[in-house]
C-alpha cells in the first residue's frame, strides 16, 4: 500500500513540475513536439532513478556516516553530471536524431532541478529506505514525463490554431502550464 501512496502521490498529486516547479526549464524547452518530449523523458527517467539509487546510498553510507553531509550539494550535482554524460554519450551513438532533437537540453538535465531535487528529497526523507525512494524516483520520472507529453500535446495542436499574435509563444505556453497545474491539483483527493 506504501508504494501504491508513494506512486499516486509523486505522478498525480505532488507532480515534480506542476506542483513544485521543478525542471520548468526543460518542461519549457522541450515541449514543442512529442518526440522529443518522449525522448526527454526517457533521459530523465534513468537519469532521475539511477541517480536516485546512488545518492541514496552516497547519503546513507558516506555522507552520513563521516558528518560530511554539507558536501550533499555538490557530492549528487557529480553524480547526475556523470549519468548525464553517459546518456549523453549513447544517445549519440544509439540515436543521433533523438541526440540532435535534444540538443542543449540534455546537458541541462545535469542542473535540473527536478532530478536533484528527487535525489534529495528521496535520499533526506526519513520514511523512505532504499527501495521506497526508488519506487519515489521512478513515479516522478514518469509525473514529470506524463505532464511534458500532454503539455507537448497541447502545444502541438495549438500550432494549427487561431491565436493572437500577441499570445504565440511563450505567453500562451504559461497559460497552459497553469491550466494543467490546476487540473491535476483536482488529483489531490485521491492521497
Amino acid at each position: 500500500m506504501t508504494y501504491i501512496l508513494i506512486i499516486i502521490g509523486a505522478i498525480f498529486v505532488n507532480n515534480i513540475v506542476l506542483s513544485k516547479f521543478l525542471g520548468i526549464c526543460p518542461f519549457l524547452g522541450v515541449s514543442k513536439k512529442i518526440s522529443t518530449a518522449v525522448g526527454m523523458t526517457g533521459a530523465v527517467t534513468f537519469v532521475m532513478t539511477i541517480a536516485t539509487i546512488v545518492t541514496w546510498l552516497l547519503q546513507k553510507y558516506v555522507l552520513l556516516k563521516f558528518d560530511i553531509e554539507y558536501l550533499q550539494t555538490i557530492t549528487f550535482i557529480l553524480v547526475i553530471a556523470a549519468l548525464v554524460q553517459m546518456v549523453e554519450i549513447v544517445l549519440k551513438k544509439v540515436s543521433p536524431p533523438l541526440y540532435q532533437a535534444l540538443g542543449i537540453f540534455l546537458p541541462l538535465i545535469t542542473t535540473n532541478c527536478a532530478v536533484l531535487g528527487v535525489a534529495i528529497l528521496a535520499a533526506t526523507s526519513k520514511d523512505f529506505g532504499l527501495m521506497e525512494s526508488t519506487v519515489f524516483a521512478i513515479a516522478n520520472a514518469i509525473g514529470f514525463g506524463l505532464a511534458l507529453i500532454i503539455f507537448s500535446g497541447i502545444r502541438e495542436q495549438l500550432e494549427f490554431s487561431d491565436v493572437p499574435e500577441y499570445m504565440k509563444g511563450a505567453p500562451l505556453a504559461l497559460i497552459v502550464a497553469g491550466i494543467l497545474a490546476l487540473a491535476f491539483m483536482g488529483f489531490a483527493a485521491l492521497a
